[in-house]
């Protein structure tokens, strides 16, 4: 992670309002990012990590593994850095063609189509719960089995619901639990996962090429 003097002055001051915690290094790493891009320190508890959910998700990274996400805002929050370190293909929900005659969002529709494409693809859900639930419905199905699944919508009508269901999965994730949640959330997970990834996988592939 490239940081400017202002950048890691801040992250010191996140560590030292955080003090002593019960979180593993990497959760560290992964929390004090979504409380830096947001400013916001509940989520120091609101996100939720699977058993797991870390060192397969990394792996899957350092794979090359597609990454789906719901939202062209999540894919401009990772593209650039994605690409400068693993070059994981990235595909958009909300960006594949959708037939006219089907009157369901276009986001679900795109989640459908490339979640059966890519069916142990990373999962990065930051703004659409009824994404998530398509989701989760493919994955209840056993049509898919995703390599890592990132859910971060924020809502007051069922996301908390849908959130608690992937919790309860055996699907590797990490969540923002209850109502709160972004497509900056997810980016900043993502982005300090790939981080965490690079310096497990990255540096050694640079030596042997």
């Amino acid at each position: 992670m490239d940081l400017h003097s202002s950048d890691a002055q801040s992250l010191a001051m996140i560590d030292f309002e955080i003090g002593d915690h019960s979180l593993s290094p990497a959760e560290y790493v992964i929390v004090r990012q979504a409380i830096f891009a947001t400013a916001d320190f509940d989520y120091r508890h609101l996100v939720k990590f699977s058993a797991q959910a870390l060192p397969t998700g990394a792996a899957a990274m350092a794979a090359r593994t597609p990454v789906i996400v719901d939202v062209p805002m999540v894919q401009a929050a990772i593209a650039t850095r994605t690409l400068r370190m693993f070059a994981n293909p990235i595909y958009c929900c909300s960006e594949v063609a959708s037939r006219p005659q089907d009157e369901r969002p276009p986001v679900v529709l795109g989640m459908e189509t490339l979640a059966r494409r890519y069916p142990e693809a990373i999962f990065v859900v930051g703004e659409s719960a009824v994404a998530l639930g398509a989701l989760l419905h493919l994955v209840e199905s056993e049509e898919v089995k995703p390599a890592l699944v990132i859910a971060t919508p924020a809502g007051f009508i069922d996301v908390d619901v849908l959130k608690d269901h992937l919790h309860g999965s055996l699907v590797p994730h990490i969540h923002v639990a209850g109502r709160k949640g972004s497509a900056v959330v997810a980016g900043a997970i993502f982005n300090a996962i790939l981080d965490l990834a690079w310096q497990a996988y990255g540096i050694e592939e640079l030596v042997m090429e």
